[in-house]
Parts: structure tokens; sequence; C-alpha cells
């Protein structure tokens, strides 16, 4: 990948980016990140990537590729290639984060009283294909998480900041904030905190569960957070009026509309359709352009 230009404004985490006057005010007028969500859902055909995950499966029996696997590598490389899906604005300030990483949770145990761990995924810009670097590091956190009980992330820190008195949280939760405001948040906390992210993710179908819609955080640096629904048979329509059950899984994708226009959004959506349909497009190195309409 090309090397960024440094500014004095960048932060650890961030490049500063020259905006137009009127996105240099909206942070002022409009408010947070909460004030100035953008709800999107999208039904997704899963006939090719059934397919698709099906062979790869035939090959590596022992941790199989799922469709989590998937989506998240496809939303991945959707962000290397629609940068502004990778902005943010935290001060006033506009950034794009300099790595692109993927919040989630991983349970230990399916049950009620089961803890929950949190992960968060980096692409390698210039290395193998996003479903690999997926794929392998999804098998080595879930087997440290449910198979060592090893703690993964500020799974710890929160531990021990958990049993803290309310003064002491209040005082703890200001100092954060400035620090953040200045662009000198810990990178030791920042690096296990699933809302310093490009995306978080949450696998409601995984439990069985659906949401359309999850908000964002006001606390951070993620502005977009997509919730995976349960895969469905649903009836998709064509053009001449009839329809095909097809086997399915909604997207409920929340973005902070404040980083882009409609038009990019849209045209950023259109690209991940497009690896449904054409999946083996996630075998290419992380950087390989796509075409589609």
């Amino acid at each position: 990948m090309e090397a960024r230009k440094k500014s004095r404004k960048d932060r650890w985490d961030g490049w500063f980016l020259k905006t137009d006057p009127l996105h240099v005010i909206m942070p002022y007028l409009f408010g947070g990140r909460t004030e100035n969500e953008a709800v999107l859902g999208e039904v997704m055909d899963l006939t090719e990537v059934d397919k698709y995950l099906a062979a790869k499966n035939a090959q590596n029996p022992e941790f199989k590729y799922t469709v989590f696997h998937f989506i998240s590598a496809a939303l991945a490389k959707a962000i290397l290639l629609r940068p502004k899906m990778n902005y943010f604005i935290t001060a006033g300030r506009f950034y794009e984060h300099k790595e692109i990483e993927l919040a989630f949770s991983v349970k230990r145990q399916f049950a009620d009283n089961g803890e929950e761990s949190m992960a968060k995924f980096c692409l390698d810009k210039d290395g193998e294909s996003p479903l690999e670097q997926v794929h392998t590091y999804v098998h080595k956190v879930v087997t440290k998480v449910r198979g060592e009980k090893a703690s993964v992330g500020a799974d710890d820190a929160i531990r021990f900041t958990s049993h803290f008195p309310r003064v002491v949280w209040y005082l703890f939760a200001w100092t954060l904030r400035r620090l953040d405001y200045f662009g000198i948040y810990p990178k030791s906390l920042a690096y296990g905190d699933p809302c310093y992210s490009s995306c978080f993710i949450s696998n409601l179908g995984s439990i069985k569960m659906n949401a359309d819609y999850h908000h964002l955080f006001n606390w951070g640096t993620n502005s977009f957070f997509v919730v995976i629904g349960e895969k469905k048979m649903r009836p998709l329509w064509k053009e001449d009026g009839t329809f095909e059950l097809k086997n399915t899984i909604k997207l409920g994708l929340t973005i902070d509309e404040r980083v882009a226009d409609g038009y990019y959004f849209a045209k950023t959506l259109r690209l991940v359709r497009h690896l449904f349909a054409h999946p083996e497009l996630l075998d290419l190195p992380a950087s390989t352009p796509v075409e589609f309409e």
C-alpha cells in the first residue's frame, strides 16, 4: 500500500483528513455518532456462497469455513476497496483508521452464564486472501478461548476494573475521554476494545436470534456496525414477477452518515452483494481490485 503523508494532526490510530467546509462544521452542528445513524437492511442470497464453502470444507474438514468467516472477509475487503467506510470522527475532526479491524465476540460456552470474550481481527492489506486471513485468525481465537480458557483482548483489564467504586469509574471514564479527545488514548486499552475498530460485527444468527439494527457508540472510533441474522429460506423475486425460494441471510448495517453520502454507502453495498454472487473473489490477495456495477 502507498505510504501516507504525515500530519501533525494525525492520531496513533488514524490519519487526519482534510474535508470541505460543510463537513468541517458537521460534527459541531449535528451531534455525535449515535445521533447520525443511518440503518440499512439487506437480504443476501447464499446460493453461491453455500457452494463455495462446501467446496472449501471438502478440503479442510478440521476447522470448517463458515458463513461468518465469509461475511467478515467480504466486509474487510469492502472496507479496503471503499476507504470512506474506514473513516471516523472524533474531537470534531475526520480521520481514516490506519488499520482495517473487525471486532466481534466469542462465547466461551453456549449457556446462560457463559462468558463472552472480545476479539479483533486486523486485515493484512498486502497479504493473502481475506477469507484465509479471517479463517486462520478465528481458528486461533476460538481454540484459545474455548480450549485453553485463556483471556483475549481487554478481558483481564475489564475483570480487574469492574470492582472499582462508582466515583473511581466516573473519574476514570472522564480521564479516558479527555485522552481520546487529544489523540493520546492508551494503545494497550484500545487494542482490546471493540469500539476502537473499523467494524463491529454481531453474529446473532449463531444463537438463533434476529435483529435488524444495533446502535453505534459515541465511545471509541467505530462508525460501522453489522448485525448478522439467522439463515432462512426466503422467496426472492425475479423481474418477471415470479419468485424462487433461496437460502438467504439478512444483514443489518448501521453507519455514521457523516463520513460519506448515501451514494457511497449504496455502492459499497453493491460491492458486498457482488462478493456474495462471486465468492471466489475472496480467494485473491486482499488488495486485488474488484470490478462491479
